[in-house]
């Protein structure tokens, strides 16, 4: 694809069944926008500093929601990860028929804390409808994501009912916004319970409000941190400053040689490329970004492949003295965290070492420079020649009634790499319920009804495809 505006001259002809559950979720819409509401209500947030016993409210009340499209085998289940209890997963059941494959669907219940409440237009943990959208904490990210799960489930039960035979697993994460501490451990537990011949992964975004996706590139990511050290100890500026330069100055000097004249990152050995079939029109980029007048895009090549298929470097903190608590000094050390995106088929070990080298080699006057490696996560890509991503790209086309872009995603999501190793023959699907305007993580969190509908829909339309045809490489 070459446009952000997929074709519409020949769409894809409405399937009967897939009509029939078009009728039915459209029936259903207004209590699955309920349940969401409901779902917002409760503040289940998986960091220390906020009441785990909202964590748990969170959990049981998704597993009633999948009690209620039939499901009866539904688990709250938790592993500890160095004796500290992880988040409450919903493990739920419905086995296969007949020989028809197992479908896996993924979701998080937990959400992101809320930051400043003078951000908001709406109360956080009120869902609030205003203009077709739903306003709120975890409206999008991902309790929408659950909910689409959910309402594909009740769906295909009433439309096909005893014949549908597929299995369906759900695998509701409560810890996902706290990096997903104990997910490896949990998968390694609860492996033959969650094994499945499809992953379906709803925590992405469609391109824009009226043109799905299906995310077939992950970036994957490093991070960690850089200290500059030029003193044994602060000393008075005027006394001794001009000989020897101060430790915040040198690092940003140090961090200025992470990036080229144009943009790009300019640490020798990583990979990347101008890769994107699909074009990320500038000034769609720039409204999407909230980019301000007169700030110029950093980088070579389309936007797209600057998003998807290249590196990209962040410093998302510093320790120095603000400037309320500063004073004459010369400080003697100043340390600074970076991110670092890395393309499709980038090594992390590899990456983190060549940031390694070329943070040491570029000490700014001989300065000492530490370097301390973080964490990282492997990227992620898909190949949309197998049945699952090919019946995926279908479902989308059917529900929206428009050729879906194959994305990439400038985002990781590390715990991918863990699906892969630990299911290596299982087809990973990542879908979403979000668009540019959603503003996951920020303020003002926000899910377009609309396109909602059409989410619930393809993943109906795929589960009921999966059950007529199967995996079979047609």
């Amino acid at each position: 694809m070459t446009s952000t505006t997929p074709s519409t001259e020949h769409p894809r002809e409405p399937s009967p069944v897939g009509e029939q559950l078009r009728t039915s979720i459209d029936a259903a819409f207004p209590r699955i926008v309920e349940q969401l509401s409901d779902l917002v209500a409760i503040q289940g947030i998986a960091w220390e500093a906020f009441d785990a016993r909202n964590l748990d409210r969170s959990a049981e009340a998704v597993a009633e929601l999948v009690r209620g499209v039939g499901i009866d085998d539904v688990r709250i289940l938790r592993v500890d990860n160095d004796g500290t209890p992880g988040g409450p997963a919903v493990v739920a059941r419905r086995r296969a028929e007949n020989g028809k494959p197992t479908v896996l669907l993924y979701a998080h219940h937990d959400v992101q804390p809320p930051g400043d409440p003078a951000l908001w237009d709406t109360e956080p943990f009120v869902a609030t409808e205003r203009n077709g959208r739903l306003y709120g904490r975890g409206a999008a990210d991902d309790k929408a994501g659950i909910l689409a799960h959910i309402g594909a489930i009740g769906a295909l039960t009433e439309v096909l009912g005893d014949a549908f035979g597929v299995g369906v697993t759900l695998f509701i994460e409560g810890e996902e916004e706290a990096g997903s501490p104990t997910f490896r451990r949990f998968l390694e537990t609860y492996r033959e319970d969650l094994e499945a011949d499809v992953i379906v992964v709803a925590d992405s975004s469609n391109w824009k409000v009226g043109v799905p996706a299906l995310t077939t590139s992950l970036r994957g990511l490093v991070d960690g941190t850089i200290e500059v050290q030029v003193l044994d100890h602060a000393v008075h500026s005027g006394m001794f400053g001009g000989p020897v330069l101060d430790a915040p100055t040198l690092l940003a000097r140090l961090i200025a040689t992470l990036h080229d004249d144009a943009g790009d990152v300019a640490i020798e050995g990583l990979a990347g490329g101008d890769h994107a079939t699909v074009d990320y029109d500038e000034r769609d980029y720039r409204a999407d970004a909230s980019v301000l007048e007169g700030v110029e895009l950093a980088g070579t090549g389309s936007i797209a492949s600057r998003l998807w298929h290249k590196p990209a470097l962040s410093i998302i903190g510093m320790d120095i003295p603000s400037v309320a608590l500063s004073s004459n000094t010369l400080l003697p050390r100043a340390r600074a965290k970076f991110s670092l995106r890395l393309a499709p088929g980038e090594d992390p070990q590899g990456a983190m070492q060549a940031v390694r080298r070329h943070v040491e080699s570029h000490a700014p006057f001989g300065a000492t420079v530490t370097f301390t490696p973080g964490e990282t996560g492997s990227p992620f890509q898909t190949d949309t020649s197998e049945p699952a991503s090919r019946l995926a790209l279908e479902a989308l086309e059917e529900a929206w009634g428009v050729q879906p872009v194959e994305a990439g995603m400038g985002g990781s999501i590390p715990f991918i790499a863990d699906l892969t190793e630990l299911f290596p023959s299982a087809q990973i699907l990542i879908t979403g319920v979000e668009d540019p305007d959603s503003r996951a993580h920020s303020a003002n969190e926000s899910l377009h009804l609309g396109e909602f509908r059409k989410a619930v829909l393809a993943e109906a339309i795929l589960l009921a495809r999966l059950d007529d045809q199967g995996l079979a490489d047609t």
